[in-house]
């Protein structure tokens, strides 16, 4: 089963952790070792399955065992690899809640209609998710908060935000930052 809708990314694979080859894992979870509770997870061509066991949390990331890997050089060859779960296997989202793969490749309109872009990305800087929309004229952040971006139509893929005002700079007006 390959990466597709019907599959969501979990977590990705950081690096080794010990000598026994466990693993270290960015999580995109609610709680890191949550990730254990979603079953098997596979890699994105659905070629690799892993069974996982939550050893830890150590600065965020989950120390996870997974079944047939013994030994770190074993740990460390799978750096990089993306773990997928069965959509069925996630709770229910509440009416708010969207997934990132259902918010990528959204089309942004303005309130009016207007066309802005496409979400390429999300991403959670720390102080909460901001869609990368990438149209004609570049690309925008735009933070996810409902002043922002008030409607979700996920079944039409569809984002209606409300597009960042940008003041103008005045011929002569000097940039503070510089002093």
């Amino acid at each position: 089963m390959d990466a597709t809708p019907q599959t969501v990314c979990v977590g990705v694979i950081v690096g080794a952790h010990g000598i026994r080859g466990e693993v270290r894992v960015k999580c995109f979870t609610d709680q890191p070792q949550d990730i254990g509770g979603y079953g098997p997870v596979q890699d994105e061509s659905g070629q690799r399955r892993f069974k996982l066991r939550v050893k830890g949390v150590s600065k965020g990331l989950a120390l996870v065992a997974l079944n047939g890997v013994v030994d770190r050089n074993q740990a460390e060859a799978l750096k990089g690899i993306k773990l997928y779960v069965d959509r069925s296997f996630l709770p229910a989202l509440d009416e708010d809640e969207f997934l990132v793969g259902d918010l990528v490749g959204c089309n942004a309109v303005s309130p009016a209609g207007e066309p802005l872009g496409t979400v390429s990305n999300v991403y959670d800087f720390g102080a909460g998710e901001v869609l990368e929309i990438v149209g004609k004229v570049g690309a925008i952040m735009v933070p996810f908060t409902r002043a922002a971006v008030p409607q979700v139509d996920i079944g039409v893929k569809l984002v209606v935000v409300v597009p960042p005002v940008f003041a103008p700079v005045e011929a002569g007006e000097q940039d503070d930052t510089e002093s």
